[in-house]
């Protein structure tokens, strides 16, 4: 399931594209598999042992179609506040639901923007701000200090424009997504986020599974209006300006009420 839209971020076969906080791989695979130089970044080597293995079977059931026979697939186990990355080195950024779990989250951006090169693109998904306090109201053992690596802020509305700003990276675009799993994690928050056995909880994760196999019209309309009216998750697109061109105030986008 992606939260990211390829169009909207301009990834292009040959580009070179970080996925900084790649969890399980679902952005770094879908990138590899549209012919991107494609490097995978976690601070967790097991997660990345996986996502290897995964582009090793990828590779070898012909789903990567590897531009002057390139390796495609990377993992990297990464510090996303000090990057070991050159500066420009990456076209294309992806940063999903990664920056709510750092507590020095100015440093990481600014890091995501010195590795970017100018004229390129970046996208920047976080829990959105509505959605997100129901969560921390319904359980404490939803965020941080009570889980390792939790989550540590809500963003405001403007907070992470601004700090993109700061940092460089000028917001073209925005979006919500994953509307239907809104209710599903208020209601993993009310059960206990950590009770996966729960009834209730197993029946709403196999509708959702049934929704991302099958994408039936009925749910994948629903997903799209709660996705503008209460999303999961908020997706910005910035860019990096070359330094000869001269950034102009990019107009609000709809739905831009529930952007962080």
């Amino acid at each position: 399931m992606l939260t990211v839209d390829y169009e909207r971020l301009g990834a292009v076969r040959g580009d070179r594209v970080l996925d900084l906080g790649c969890g399980a791989g679902r952005h770094a695979f879908e990138s590899a598999r549209r012919g991107c130089v494609t490097v995978a970044s976690d601070r967790d080597p097991d997660e990345l042992r996986a996502v290897t293995d995964m582009f090793a079977a990828m590779d070898d059931a012909g789903e990567i179609d590897s531009p002057d026979d390139q390796q495609l697939g990377h993992a990297v186990v990464a510090d996303a506040t000090a990057l070991p990355y050159p500066d420009a080195s990456f076209d294309r950024i992806i940063a999903a639901e990664v920056l709510e779990h750092i507590t020095d989250d100015e440093r990481a951006i600014a890091e995501l923007a010195r590795v970017l090169r100018p004229g390129g693109t970046i996208a920047v998904t976080v829990p959105a701000q509505a959605a997100e306090r129901v969560c921390w109201a319904l359980s404490a053992d939803y965020h941080a200090p009570a889980v390792p690596d939790g989550h540590v802020r809500i963003y405001r509305a403007g907070e992470l424009r601004a700090k993109l700003a700061a940092a460089g990276l000028y917001v073209s675009d925005s979006h919500g997504a994953h509307g239907l799993h809104t209710p599903y994690w208020w209601l993993r928050c009310l059960v206990g986020p950590h009770n996966d056995q729960h009834p209730l909880v197993q029946a709403y994760h196999r509708l959702l599974v049934w929704d991302m196999t099958t994408a039936p019209p009925l749910t994948r309309t629903l997903d799209r209006f709660l996705s503008a009216v209460l999303p999961k998750s908020t997706v910005l697109y910035a860019y990096k300006a070359r330094a000869h061109e001269a950034v102009k105030p990019v107009a609000e986008p709809v739905g831009a009420a529930h952007a962080a």
